[in-house]
Parts: C-alpha cells; structure tokens; sequence
C-alpha cells in the first residue's frame, strides 16, 4: 500500500526533547565506533597475533558492511516500521560491540564487525529521517546541527577515547562503551520514537545485488590498494573490475526497472543531488585530514597519541560552536550562502594546512582544526537542509541513507587518495633531495655535517632528516589538494534552488 498523505502531526516539545536524546545517542555511538577502534589496532593485532595486513580486516570489514547495508535501510524502514527496525538496529549492535570486545581470534573479530557494521547501517540516516519528521520544516536547521554534533564529532573525538580506554583499560573498551549507551538508546526509541506507516513495496533483489557488489568491491580497492601497489596486484586488477562491472549493471537497472533499489525520484531534485555532491566533498576532505594529522604529529613530530588527539581535539569545539549558530540563522540567511561560507572556512584552513611545518608548534594545528571545525558545521548543516527540503517527505527514508552512503565513500575515497599521495610523494621527494646533497658541498658549506658522514650511524641519521623532510612536503602537498577541491565545488551552489518552506512531515502514529 502507498503511504498516507502528510498530516503535520508533530510529537509534544517533551517528548521531542526525549526523542532527539535518544536518537543522537544511537547516532554517536555508529559515528564514534568509525573511528575509535583505529587507536586501538596495535595493541588488538598483538592480542590476536595477527599480521599488519590481516589486522586492517579489522576495519575493512566494518567499513564494507556499513557501506553496503546502508541504501537498504530505506526499503526496510518502509517496510516493516522505522521503528521497529531502529529498534533491531540498536540492539544488534549493542550485541556485536559485546562479542566484538570479547572476541578471541581475528576471524571471531572480523566477523562480529561484519555484524556491528550490517546494523549500525540504520542508525545515522534513520535518526537524521526520525528528526526530520518530528520536527517542522522551520525548526529542521536547529534539529540538523543537533543531529550533526553526533555525527561530525564522534570521528572526531574517537581516537581520543580510543586512546584513553586502550592505555588505561583495555582495548576490549573500545568495543564495551557502545553497551550503556546502547541500552539507553534501546529504551528510548521503544518508549518515545513514533511510529511511521508502513508502506508494502518490492524489493529490487537485482538492483540490491550489483549495487551491494559494486560498493563492496570498491570499498577493498580503496582499504587495501595502497597495501597491495593498487593496479600492479592481481588482487586490486579483479576487484576493480567487478566493481565498474556491478555498478554498470545497477545502472542500467535502475533506469529500465519500474521500481528501483535507489528510487529514482531522489535524482530529479538537484538539490537533493548537488547535496549529495557536496557531502561527498566534504567526507573527502574532513576524513582525509583527520586521516592525515594523527600520523604526521606522531610520526614526524613525535607528539605521544594522547597530545596528538588534544591537540585536534578544538576542530570539535568549532563544529559544536558553528553547528549552534547556524541553527539560529536558518531561516533568517540563504542558506545557500551559509554553505559556501563554510566551504570557503574549510578551504582557508586547508590553505593554512599547506604552511604547516616541523618547527611549529601546536597553536597552527589548533587555530586550523577551528576554522575547519568552524567551516564544516556551517556547510554540513545548512547543506542537509537544503537537499532534504525539495524531496517529498515519504522519500527521505531512502534519501537520508543515499546521502549518509555519499559521506562515507567520500571519506573512504578521500582517506585513501591522500595515502596513496602521501607514499609516493614522499619517495619522489626523499629522491629528489637525496640527489641534491654531495660530500663534497656539504664540506664546504657543513663540515661538521661531513665529518659525522663517515659513520654508519651518520648516514643512517642523514637518511632518517632527509625522509623527515621529504614526509612534510608530501602532508603540504595533500592539504592544498583538499584546499583545490573545496574551492572547486563552490560553484555548484548555482544549481540549488531556494528551499521552499511549505514542506509538511509524513504521518506518525504515537504510542
């Protein structure tokens, strides 16, 4: 059956506030969990004595798993409840974060994270789509950058608890502190989340295949092409393949099948669309720094993991601070205008980035994680208003797991491209300096520097400057791409239309 018209029905301001609780915490504890096992990995790879490449199926798992259950959440919200499958969602995650903490073996791991990332797919978008619809259209700023806190600044903040639970606990707490917050989220969406009509549609087995293949695929092409040489390995050649081949396939599908796995209205809005362009961007650049940071303070300036996580820890005070703002000017700006202003505070802290160097201390990473803080709340705010309020109401299941998909292959393709840049830029710099330096002018110029050549250990400690510096050159290089992209998509906000206010939220049932 089709889903009822709209009625503007609306939960009480009560129980709104409880409803909004509960929803950032399941929303928290999925982002978080992206993130906070990363610190962790060390210690788990001795624990389960696994090898460097094994132990990356640590994280592969969870990401594919999330990726691919994702678009699905839509369908099945519609057909069996939101609800209900918010509800399954939690609980299933709350139980594999247990198993996970608990687990014995590698094999134990990936597969209890294969779980832990299958259902906390539901939670992000459906909470998004849960306080899209509790809440009138003039009141959805104020409600997205609420939601936003959870999922900006869990990836944020999860290698800092990661850090401290696993150097004062152990690494099994990573997984553990999902329990609490677990079970507080269970029992709110059962006592306060409303219900939502059902709505009785087929499900595109087709589409659901080559596109969970195509995404799958692509997802081990980025985790593990860098470990592998990318297209010099068998292994990537075959995974890249299947990946154009499924996705030409959902494609062709999805255009010539009556009801598709991805409905095929979401594209007719280019709001909806260019959002989706724009999350992306911002999964590339946001993820991509905060990929980048953590190993050239530790690494190249030998800060312990605990400082190098205080000192990115700001970036999350700016997102909190312009996440609060924004709220208020929506409505009251084109928020248009406040995308491209967060695009460019994004942009001017890449651009303050690619001046970073190894005799700075930390104030230049601090003042940029706030500008960048400042500028990614401001943009992801206004732009999941603007490409939610264009779409009918009875799509943003689908279309909030659409746009939450786009996030996160942004942030995978993002991640991955800057390493990839990172390694060989580093090896095309180290030769490029290595070739400039000579015996003979340093004992002109260093003799002191010369005499110490004579030993090993001298060279060895010119080798190790000379890769220091090389390092530095490379990270410069990868924030002013993210600056170039930033800038680039800018102009995109030509294509959004102005959001109208008319929208109304489709029916909910109270308990």
């Amino acid at each position: 059956m089709a889903a009822a018209a709209p009625t503007g029905d609306f939960p009480t301001p009560l129980n709104r506030v409880f409803i909004t609780a509960t929803v950032m915490a399941a929303s928290t504890m999925q982002s978080l969990d992206n993130t906070i096992a990363n610190i962790a990995l060390p210690h788990i790879q001795g624990s389960v004595s696994a090898t460097q490449d094994q132990i990356m199926w640590v994280l592969t798992s969870y990401i594919i798993a999330v990726a691919i259950m994702t678009p699905a959440m839509g369908w099945l919200a519609g057909r069996f409840g939101r609800k209900r499958v918010f509800m399954i969602a939690i609980a299933s995650f709350t139980v594999a974060s247990i198993l996970c903490g608990a687990a014995q073996t590698l094999p134990e791991l990936v597969l209890f994270r294969l779980a832990q990332g299958a259902s906390g797919a539901a939670l992000v978008p459906l909470s998004q789509a849960i306080l899209l619809d509790i809440n009138p259209v003039e009141r959805h700023g104020r409600a997205m950058s609420i939601w936003g806190m959870g999922v900006i600044i869990g990836p944020i903040l999860g290698p800092i608890f990661g850090g401290w639970l696993t150097e004062n606990y152990s690494w099994r707490w990573v997984f553990y502190i999902n329990v609490p917050i677990g079970v507080l989220a269970y029992l709110g969406t059962l006592n306060f989340v409303p219900k939502t009509q059902l709505r009785e549609t087929r499900f595109d087995i087709f589409g659901f295949a080559t596109f969970s293949l195509a995404i799958g695929a692509l997802q081990l092409v980025l985790d593990r092409g860098q470990l592998k040489n990318w297209f010099t390995s068998p292994e990537i050649q075959i995974e890249a393949v299947i990946a154009s081949l499924a996705f030409y396939l959902f494609v062709v599908h999805m255009f010539t099948t009556p009801k598709p796995y991805i409905n095929r209205a979401l594209l007719k809005d280019s709001n909806f669309v260019v959002g989706n362009v724009l999350v992306f961007t911002i999964g590339v650049v946001l993820f991509a720094t905060l990929a980048l940071l953590p190993p050239m303070l530790q690494d190249l300036m030998n800060y312990p993991v605990l400082t190098a996580g205080l000192v990115m820890a700001p970036r999350g005070i700016g997102t909190l601070i312009a996440m609060q703002i924004v709220g208020h000017l929506i409505g009251k700006i084109d928020v248009r205008l406040l995308i491209g202003f967060g695009l460019l505070l994004a942009a001017v802290a890449s651009e303050q980035m690619s001046h970073f160097s190894l005799q700075m201390d930390a104030m230049p990473v601090i003042w940029s994680g706030v500008i960048q803080g400042l500028g990614t709340g401001f943009a992801y705010v206004s732009l999941t208003v603007v490409a939610f309020a264009t779409i009918a109401p009875e799509l943003r299941n689908d279309g909030t797991a659409l746009f939450n998909l786009m996030r996160n292959v942004g942030s995978s393709i993002g991640i991955s491209g800057v390493q990839t840049m990172l390694t060989r830029n580093t090896q095309l710099v180290h030769t490029s300096l290595a070739t400039h330096i000579s015996p003979y002018g340093l004992a002109e110029h260093h003799p002191h520097i010369a005499q110490q050549l004579t030993s090993l250990g001298g060279l060895r400690a010119l080798n190790q400057e000379i890769t220091t510096q090389a390092g530095m050159v490379a990270y410069i290089d990868d924030f002013r791409l993210m600056t170039l992209i930033t800038l680039a998509v800018i102009p995109l906000l030509l294509l959004v239309r102005k959001p109208r206010r008319n929208e109304e939220a489709p029916t909910i049932v109270m308990e």
